[in-house]
């Protein structure tokens, strides 16, 4: 399979060292510079991690080259409806997630199971902490959004969530749901669901240790997508059949 790294940081060179072993080739690494459709001639499918202001203009550019995108990019949901519109319209096939660790996908399964056991718990407040290292760009995590909305989902007494840095009061808003984030050096990620009362509490985290889970993920999801016969817009609940 040739594969096109859109962001060559850390998680592309990531992605580019699992790759070799499998026999994947990589056709196109594509840095700060822009690429064309034309760039993607020799490529099979196309892993995205750039930044928040590039991402939908290279997932246009793969709809154009008609070429399946994984998408890893976080912080441009807010276009999100308008992109998935635009795979339709090419016939496009584009997979998506705020988070490719496998570990993370089984971590909000049990999230969504365990907010499903605390509905009807109404004095245990919930909330959700993350932990990044220096260089993440946004703030809260997109796996932490994830996870709170999936939390809201299940909860009926949440009706949005809200964020604020460690160090900065939380809402005391009851039909919130708090984030905190904090920012710490080589931390690649740590995200911690808290139920609390004035008895006890209950937590569920999960403690990436490295890179090579996003990584392993996101791999796994390029295989998988290139795979499908079928246009359409999927996710790693796809992938891992959950």
């Amino acid at each position: 399979m040739r594969i096109a790294l859109i962001g060559y940081g850390k998680m592309g060179k990531a992605i580019e060292s699992l790759s070799a072993p499998v026999h994947h080739e990589i056709s196109l690494k594509v840095g700060r510079s822009g690429f064309t459709a034309k760039d993607l001639q020799q490529t099979d499918v196309a892993i995205e991690f750039s930044t928040p202001d590039a991402a939908v203009n290279n997932i246009y550019t793969c709809f154009e080259a008609g070429i399946p995108v994984v998408v890893g990019t976080t912080a441009w949901y807010h276009q999100y409806d308008e992109v998935v519109a635009a795979c339709k319209k090419a016939n496009g096939k584009m997979l998506t997630a705020t988070n490719f660790s496998i570990g993370v996908n089984l971590f909000w399964k049990a999230a969504e199971y365990l907010a499903g056991l605390m509905n009807e718990r109404t004095d245990y407040d919930v909330s959700v902490h993350e932990v990044h290292h220096l260089q993440k760009l946004d703030a809260p995590s997109g796996t932490a959004i994830t996870t709170a909305n999936k939390l809201i989902e299940q909860l009926n007494r949440k009706n949005r969530w809200v964020h604020h840095e460690i160090g900065n009061s939380p809402s005391d808003d009851p039909f919130h749901l708090n984030i905190s984030s904090a920012r710490e050096e080589g931390v690649p990620g740590t995200h911690i669901i808290e139920f609390a009362n004035d008895i006890d509490s209950i937590e569920l985290k999960h403690t990436a240790k490295n890179r090579k889970g996003f990584a392993t993920g996101a791999l796994k999801a390029a295989e998988w997508l290139y795979q499908q016969s079928e246009p359409g817009v999927y996710t790693m609940d796809d992938v891992l059949n959950l």
